[in-house]
């Protein structure tokens, strides 16, 4: 197959005053056809423009294109700062979290265990109270003090505790001490050295060791004046103005108050 294509300029030939054609054949000489195509300058210039029209629409896709996909890209850059940002937020509040729970639990045990070692205390209290006689004061939750309204000899004295279930009173502390004296009675205590003179004992046996509260040059054993006799006892001083230094001894003759200790 053989085709021969063949250009030439007509300018005399016009299509309705629209200007010059070019007549472009195109024949195939083995078949006997001729095709001819005929364009005006005017259409030409205006495939270009629009060729040039698409062009540039085309850039400017592309260009938005291209911004778009950067601003794509930075947004998606900044939602993963954030992302990472409040992860760690997150994961710091959860952690305070689990520490303010565990602190929580800590104080809602605690709080338990004062509640119950309170429930303990007003059960025990409300109990004593129950069964304490009367002339009876309560003293550190642990003992009960009875302070006689009468006199009698330290023997008579401690007598009338034992009748109570109780005994004469053994010191054991600053504070303790100071709460008998606050009582402003010249009163007996649970201390003599009846069996062997200069070895002061505690009605229930035990040694005097420390805490001791004498007062001022005592104990001296009435001097060993005959007009005072053995001073095998002792009584609280209330004249004494340190309450830590109230012991005398005396005679167990002398009638004196005395206080009862019942150890609950």
């Amino acid at each position: 197959m053989t085709a021969l294509l063949s250009k030439r300029s007509l300018p005399t030939l016009n299509r309705g005053g629209g200007g010059v054609f070019d007549v472009c054949s195109v024949c195939n000489h083995n078949v006997g056809w001729c095709v001819c195509v005929c364009f005006s300058a005017d259409s030409r210039l205006r495939l270009y423009r629009l060729a040039a029209v698409c062009l540039g629409v085309l850039c400017v896709l592309q260009v938005i294109l291209n911004i778009s996909l950067r601003l794509a890209f930075y947004n998606r850059g900044n939602v993963t700062v954030e992302k990472d940002l409040l992860q760690t937020s997150y994961n710091t509040l959860t952690k305070e979290r689990d520490q303010l729970q565990t602190s929580y639990n800590i104080l809602t045990k605690e709080r338990d265990q004062l509640q119950k070692e309170r429930d303990d205390v007003m059960t025990k209290f409300s109990n004593l109270k129950q069964t304490c006689p009367e002339g009876w004061q309560i003293k550190l939750g642990s003992s009960w003090y009875f302070l006689s309204t009468e006199t009698k000899t330290w023997k008579e004295s401690r007598q009338d505790c034992l009748k109570r279930g109780a005994d004469l009173v053994i010191i054991n502390s600053d504070l303790e001490q100071e709460f008998l004296l606050s009582f402003n009675k010249r009163a007996w205590i649970g201390l003599t050295d009846s069996v062997t003179e200069g070895t002061w004992k505690w009605v229930d046996g035990t040694p005097l060791t420390t805490p001791s509260y004498w007062y001022s040059q005592q104990p001296d054993n009435g001097r060993d004046n005959p007009k005072y006799g053995e001073e095998d006892c002792v009584e609280l001083n209330t004249e004494s103005w340190l309450p830590v230094k109230a012991w005398n001894d005396q005679s167990c003759l002398l009638n004196r108050y005395w206080i009862c200790e019942k150890v609950v």
